[in-house]
């Protein structure tokens, strides 16, 4: 019997992560976040993925820090 793996229901939008950044050689969005195998074969088979590099893009962040 095959052990289901489960998927963590947490969920994080690549479009709203710093990692996730635009290639101009590749002409698209690509993750420069550095998955190893086990995390990248996670992600490959849920549908639901909390990736553990996630930081939201908050370019206001460094603001409410100084104020």
């Amino acid at each position: 019997m095959k052990k289901k793996t489960s998927c963590r229901k947490e969920t994080s939008s690549c479009e709203t992560c710093e990692n996730y950044c635009y290639d101009d050689d590749l002409g698209y969005y690509v993750c420069e976040a550095e998955l190893d195998e086990d995390e990248m074969a996670h992600f490959l088979s849920c549908r639901e993925f909390a990736c553990p590099y996630y930081r939201l893009n908050d370019e206001y962040r460094i603001v409410r820090k100084q104020m």
